[in-house]
């Protein structure tokens, strides 16, 4: 009989990956969608083919693929690109990441009565997938200022998700730990930690920046930058800090002071990452407990609501105080509903931080279930209201063909 080990379970993790977005690009649905029911089909729920045990021995492809997650987003925080958008893009973006955390906290708590729970769930809430808007953008080939507005709130969404998380996460692990800390000391600690994380993660995109100029080659570059990359995210790890941020931070670093030596590596990047985050997500999918379903079934409901409402009133109001103009305000908030990516990273955060302590195992269970159970609605659904706001914007392109002889 075979005896699973780890490599087996991610080299059949990334095998099945394959195969469903192969099976999603037939169905013109996005991958991701395919990844997370090819996980979902494997797992518990169903064939328990990779059971829990399998799964929670995989922690390095879990810090492999949130690490590439978060170069691959601050690769897109480039100074330059973001002052071109204009100031609305942080107004929209701070307001739409508050909205749907505070909308989402809120309505949770209300059915719970449990502060954990809905903080978190209002954290993971917070994050927008960028992957699933911009493949819209790009399929119509969109163009106009409701489209640049749109990629300029996507490029810094996930870092306010981040920041949130941080905070919401000192919170929970006082209430898990009965500390009992002082709201204050709370704050001061959070915000230490933010910036521990975004400084240590600045210097070290420096040094590589320094250290790639006096390198010619795209490979040994790329070596550097993967050696650092993972020095980074073990030295956050071991010392408590938040990887995402420190990684997410270092690639912002890179791709403003060498712009294009960073442009030249992230094809590296992108192939060697793909097959990773695709393993990641079937991986993910497995959590799924089709059994929890009738215990949190309508809270799965009212959480996805709750986002979609806090994330359109959040970016309706930061477009109306930044004075965007109107037909950013009207359409904005319903191209910022995709939520897998981050928001799943964010659970897994949870898993991370908070499963080895009493109570955190189900609080992990719980926010990785209500995302999942919520993923299939906000991937599908979202692309299409994204479709629909850039048709009313007017911004998506009209082709006219000319018949032979006409």
């Amino acid at each position: 009989m075979i005896k699973f080990n780890s490599l087996l379970v991610f080299g059949g993790a990334i095998l099945f990956a394959f195969i469903a977005g192969r099976v999603a690009k037939r169905l013109r649905v996005p991958l991701v969608i395919g990844y997370v029911l090819m996980g979902v089909i494997l797992g518990k729920s169903f064939l328990n083919i990779f059971n829990p045990d399998l799964v929670n021995r995989m922690e390095i492809v879990n810090d492999l693929a949130l690490g590439i997650i978060a170069f691959i987003i601050g690769g897109e925080l480039n100074f330059s690109r973001l002052k071109r958008l204009g100031r609305a893009i942080f107004s929209i973006a701070i307001s739409e990441s508050l909205g749907a955390f505070i909308l989402v906290s809120l309505s949770t708590y209300f059915f719970t009565k449990d502060v954990k729970i809905s903080l978190l769930l209002g954290a993971v809430a917070s994050a927008t997938a960028p992957a699933a808007t911009v493949s819209v953008i790009n399929q119509y080939r969109t163009k106009g200022i409701l489209t640049t507005t749109i990629l300029g709130v996507v490029a810094i969404d996930d870092g306010i998700a981040l920041i949130i998380y941080i905070f919401v996460a000192g919170f929970v692990s006082s209430f898990l730990t009965l500390s009992h800390l002082h709201f204050a000391k709370l704050i001061f600690l959070s915000l230490g930690k933010i910036l521990l994380s975004l400084g240590l993660g600045l210097i070290l995109g420096i040094i590589i920046s320094y250290l790639g100029r006096k390198v010619r080659e795209k490979k040994t570059f790329f070596s550097l930058t993967l050696g650092v990359f993972l020095l980074g995210e073990g030295l956050a790890i071991s010392l408590g800090l938040s990887e995402l941020l420190l990684i997410m931070s270092m690639a912002m670093m890179m791709s403003n002071l060498s712009p294009h030596r960073f442009v030249s590596i992230m094809d590296y990047f992108e192939v060697v990452g793909f097959p990773i985050i695709a393993g990641f997500f079937c991986l993910a999918g497995t959590r799924l407990n089709i059994n929890l379903f009738t215990q949190i079934g309508f809270l799965a409901i009212v959480y996805l609501f709750a986002r979609f409402l806090g994330k359109y009133l959040g970016a309706s109001l930061g477009a109306s105080l930044s004075k965007a103009p109107a037909v950013v305000r009207r359409y904005i908030g319903l191209t910022l509903w995709p939520q897998i990516g981050v928001a799943l990273a964010l659970a897994i955060m949870v898993e991370r931080n908070f499963g080895s302590l009493k109570g955190g195992e189900y609080l992990a269970s719980l926010a990785i279930n209500v995302l999942l159970f919520t993923t299939i609605i906000t991937e599908t659904v979202g692309p299409l209201a994204t479709k629909y706001a850039l048709n009313k914007a007017g911004e998506i392109r009209k082709f006219r063909f000319k018949q032979k002889g006409g």
